[in-house]
């Protein structure tokens, strides 16, 4: 196995990368669309860019980026295209490897180095405690990319027999298991208003045998010691998702900036960028992404400082992360309405940039990350509370 180093990679090359290859995945748009799933040939190419390896330790042969860098690509990639966006972010599962033992982790990442992994974190299957590890029966939904990944990743509920398994506090002893690929049923349900591509459909195991190595609790410390696996543990991830709706909604000013220097309203004698109305609309969706940005990256940036000076995040800073990711999210679903709105008829199209885009940042927006259910446990937070929920 070739093994990284923090030199491998520079952000601006990541960011050169991610460009020349947004500019392939143009060209796959509407087979991405209608196929549901990244075409083989651009997941092929997407591995020989190393982009899903961005995330997976340095120990493991991965680039290990900061989550600056991180974000960065992902906005480049959603900029042209949410679904493969969410593809190349999900097929970064293998930052998961940090939790494991290194032999556990060169057996995953060895196994199909720079191919793309996923999984399911939420605990809906049942893993019940055996000599040497678990056996494993679940099913699990919204498994972007499960189609190509070579190992699938799911959250359980520990057994011993028919008892549920608790922790000290009583709250459901959770762990998550790594799978083959082979040994899950992939089930077609990913019928989508948007993310059509991301191939985010159900998949399950029966009965599967886990080894321990091939398991780990998210509550646990990770075992490589890199700054960007010392971030809380959901606010790692969800910091990662708003990357997609501010990609979508810069391109989609993007499309609407060029659909008003070209096309004359029904009635009208002007150009669509001359109406005064779209002139606002405008200044108000480039508002909307740039402060969401700055306010995801602000913590972002604060949080990565303390953790590589070796300084715990506090539970304040862990919600001011939470804050800026489920934020900017809305900011940039909110820039992509304004769009959509400023587009007119021409944005009911499906060939509309502005009509994929509406619907994309829609349903990316749904993730129970960045859903306006966060704001709740994170104003508890800011008034001196516990969030009140251990999903936190």
């Amino acid at each position: 196995m070739t093994v990284s180093t923090p030199d491998a990679a520079s952000s601006g090359t990541l960011l050169d990368v991610a460009r020349d290859v947004a500019s392939e995945i143009w060209a796959h748009r509407d087979e991405i669309e209608r196929d549901r799933r990244l075409p083989t040939a651009l997941i092929d190419r997407l591995a020989r860019a190393d982009l899903f390896r961005l995330l997976v330790p340095y120990a493991l042969g991965g680039l290990e980026v900061d989550i600056l860098t991180a974000v960065q690509v992902f906005e480049e990639i959603a900029r042209v295209d949410g679904s493969a966006c969410w593809a190349v972010m999900i097929g970064n599962s293998g930052l998961f490897t940090a939790w494991l033992d290194l032999e556990a982790g060169e057996e995953i990442i060895g196994s199909a180095p720079g191919a793309p992994m996923g999984g399911v974190l939420a605990p809906t299957g049942r893993a019940v405690r055996v000599q040497g590890g678990y056996r494993v029966t679940g099913r699990w939904a919204f498994a972007s990319g499960c189609e190509y990944a070579t190992w699938l990743l799911g959250g359980c509920q520990l057994y011993n027999g028919e008892q549920a398994r608790s922790t000290p506090t009583g709250a459901p002893e959770l762990r998550l298991m790594f799978f083959p690929r082979a040994e899950c049923e992939i089930l077609d349900t990913w019928s989508a208003g948007g993310l059509r591509g991301s191939g985010s459909h159900d998949f399950r195991v029966r009965d599967v045998f886990v080894p321990c190595r091939r398991s780990f609790s998210s509550a646990a410390a990770p075992v490589q010691p890199g700054p960007l696996y010392r971030l809380p543990f959901l606010a790692l991830l969800a910091s990662m998702l708003p990357a997609v709706a501010l990609g979508i909604a810069r391109g989609a000013i993007d499309a609407l900036a060029e659909l008003a220097a070209t096309k004359t309203p029904a009635a009208s004698r002007s150009l669509l960028g001359e109406r005064a109305m779209v002139q606002v609309q405008i200044a108000q969706a480039e508002a909307l992404v740039r402060s969401g940005r700055a306010f995801l990256f602000e913590t972002l940036r604060e949080a990565w400082a303390d953790v590589v000076a070796g300084r715990t995040i506090s539970l304040r800073q862990h919600a001011l992360l939470r804050l800026a990711a489920t934020h900017s999210a809305a900011c940039a679903a909110e820039a992509v309405d304004l769009m959509y709105q400023a587009g007119g008829g021409t944005s009911v199209y499906t060939s509309s940039r502005l009509e994929r885009a509406f619907r994309d940042v829609h349903v990316a927006t749904q993730h129970l990350a960045i859903a306006t259910t966060v704001y709740g446990p994170v104003g508890r937070v800011l008034l001196g509370l516990d969030p009140g929920t251990p999903a936190f």
